[in-house]
């Protein structure tokens, strides 16, 4: 008997001829998906192109004319800017006075009222880079050149001009454009030095689910009791909430200050002695800033001082702080001066000239800070 082989069911073979058609149209949906991707990227880089061309469109036009400082260099000024810097320079003061180089842009300032020379070309490219969405702000750096010291009854004026905008960057706080003005002072129409300043103009990016937690996350007991006016969360949705995870930030420790933050672990607050001079210093560097020594030892401080200037914080928050809270310049009874919390006094409470005392805050299980202990008495 001879087998026959039997036909394949016509489902197979329906199945068998199809399958080329099937990979086909895979294949043709997928190259149509990839075509419209290309296009939609092509489309998106010509169009940031030509945002950007915009943009340079504005260097070298003028962001300031004609400015004119709003008082002629001074020795008060120069006084309180050394003050404030705890400059000690014998440059800075008798008959031959010249004001500290750094100075240079604060003799064109405008103060609160503003100055009325900007260039309606430096409100144009703030109004095109808000269009697009670029509504935030921070200033990145500066640099200054110095052609000649300035003296008290010199008279400051400068123009500034659109030096450079940058093409679409991304960064960590956002994607936008540095924008860099260049601005020439000149004293008694002589030019005296050049400032450039830097800013990046950007969208602020997503903030990161943690964040956004911490955020939401309810108050303390002590804040809404400082501030009875403030929403409270329902009882359910403080449940819900997780509880804020955020930590200080870590000080950053390396070799030229470890002896300090050795001092703290052990409840003491050290400062720095040149062995040369004697000169104390704070904060902790590799060298005197009085004689250039390296060398150096360090006294403990008595711990007593006074507030020296101070800043109150609302804005912006931080997950691992409550605002408001006071940031003060503390006065050491040796002479120096270092930034740090004021604790036991309400923070409209702190006053140029507060006594404190100094103690030291346990803030995590890895932390602990030197603070400062007011008292309204």
């Amino acid at each position: 008997m001879t087998a026959k082989r039997a036909d394949s069911p016509p489902s197979a073979r329906t199945g068998t001829t199809d399958a080329p058609t099937t990979t086909t149209a895979a294949t043709t949906a997928t190259a149509t998906t990839a075509e419209v991707t290309t296009a939609t990227t092509t489309t998106a880089e010509a169009s940031a192109a030509s945002f950007d061309a915009l943009l340079r469109a504005f260097e070298g036009q003028p962001a300031a004319t004609g400015g004119q400082g709003k008082d002629a260099v001074n020795e008060p000024m120069i006084r309180h800017w050394c003050e404030a810097m705890g400059d000690a320079g014998p440059a800075y003061t008798g008959p031959d006075a010249i004001a500290p180089p750094t100075m240079l842009q604060a003799w064109t300032m405008g103060g609160l009222s503003g100055h009325s020379d900007r260039s309606s070309a430096y409100d144009e490219l703030f109004a095109l880079l808000d269009g697009a969405g670029c509504t935030a702000v921070v200033a990145t750096d500066c640099e200054q050149e110095y052609l000649r010291p300035l003296r008290p009854g010199d008279v400051i004026t400068f123009d500034a001009v659109i030096e450079s905008v940058s093409a679409r960057k991304t960064t960590k706080l956002g994607t936008g454009h540095f924008v860099t003005t260049r601005m020439d002072v000149r004293a008694n129409g002589e030019l005296a030095g050049t400032h450039r300043f830097r800013i990046l103009k950007y969208a602020p990016a997503a903030k990161p689910a943690a964040r956004r937690a911490a955020e939401q996350a309810p108050r303390p007991a002590a804040h809404q009791a400082a501030h009875p006016d403030a929403p409270v969360a329902r009882q359910d949705e403080q449940q819900a909430a997780p509880r804020n995870p955020a930590r200080r930030p870590r000080p950053v420790i390396n070799r030229d200050n470890q002896g300090f933050w050795d001092g703290v672990r052990d409840h003491k607050l050290l400062i720095q002695r040149c062995t040369a001079c004697a000169t104390l210093r704070f904060p902790w560097l590799p060298g005197c800033n009085a004689c250039a020594s390296p060398d150096w030892d360090s006294v403990e401080a008595c711990g007593s001082g006074t507030v020296f200037s101070y800043v109150v914080m609302h804005h912006p928050p931080f997950p691992a702080f409550d605002p408001p809270y006071a940031v003060a310049l503390v006065e050491l009874d040796e002479g120096v001066r270092m930034v740090s919390n004021i604790t036991g006094v309400p923070h409209d409470k702190v006053r140029i000239g507060l006594p404190v005392r100094l103690e030291f805050l346990r803030v995590d299980e890895e932390l602990e800070l030197p603070v400062f202990r007011g008292s309204e008495a």
